[in-house]
């Protein structure tokens, strides 16, 4: 699959989009999401957790818990003065190509059972974290603190810096290299980087995919991913 391919696939989608784009944007307090909040309408610092109904426009599963919190122990302080100045695009399945359940978060929690699957006994006392997931639903589950360093990046350079986990915010998409990401991920991926974006605006133009900080290491998020698509969501925010 090409990324042409990709693209046109998500053409339909696109077109179907209000061109007015969306009004919503995550509340950041402390470094955790904290809700959705409406341009047109008071901000709010509610930490209270948001329902799907609140993102109907996305078209989210109204059954899905919209956002939520599990805090990793899989984490690093942040040194003092430290600058927050790329965001990694990631995807995760588990167990490979399977979705749903909650097997991510119990791996990024250090709770996978590794006699669930055969490929969990080769990955269960790893120890890593992303800042975000985002689901197959759109739904969110935040890790780690924005003002704290998430173990996403392994080996990784980015213009010429070394060690991206220390200046790099992480968010994994429940997906796989060759499997479509779906219109609700890209809708909340835009909305959550937009949001991001405003707490650290040196990210604005230093989006990349985990294959670009570690190239011949890492795939993800693979062709499948169309970053044009993405963009143009991004924008419509």
């Amino acid at each position: 699959m090409t990324n042409s391919s990709v693209s046109q696939l998500n053409a339909d989608a696109l077109n179907k989009k209000n061109q007015k784009g969306t009004d919503n944007k995550f509340e950041i307090v402390d470094g955790w999401f904290c809700g959705l909040t409406h341009k047109s309408k008071s901000k709010s610092k509610s930490k209270s957790k948001t329902s799907a109904s609140n993102f109907e426009e996305n078209k989210l599963d109204p059954q899905a818990n919209f956002m939520t919190r599990c805090p990793s122990p899989h984490f690093s302080p942040k040194e003092d003065g430290a600058d927050v100045t790329l965001l990694v695009v990631h995807n995760i399945s588990l167990p490979p190509n399977k979705f749903g359940g909650d097997y991510i978060t119990d791996f990024f929690l250090g709770n996978l059972d590794k006699d669930v699957h055969p490929y969990f006994e080769t990955i269960h006392e790893m120890k890593v974290s992303a800042h975000c997931l985002i689901k197959r639903d759109g739904s969110l589950v935040q890790y780690v603190s924005f003002l704290d360093k998430a173990w996403h990046a392994g080996v990784s350079k980015y213009k010429g810096r070394d060690k991206c986990n220390d200046f790099s915010i992480g968010i994994e998409l429940e997906g796989a290299d060759d499997i479509l990401y779906t219109e609700q991920q890209y809708q909340t991926l835009a909305v959550a980087c937009f949001s991001i974006q405003q707490e650290y605006p040196q990210i604005k133009n230093n989006i990349a995919g985990h294959n670009q900080i570690a190239p011949g290491r890492k795939t993800d998020p693979g062709e499948a991913f169309d970053w044009e698509y993405f963009y143009t969501c991004l924008q419509q925010v």
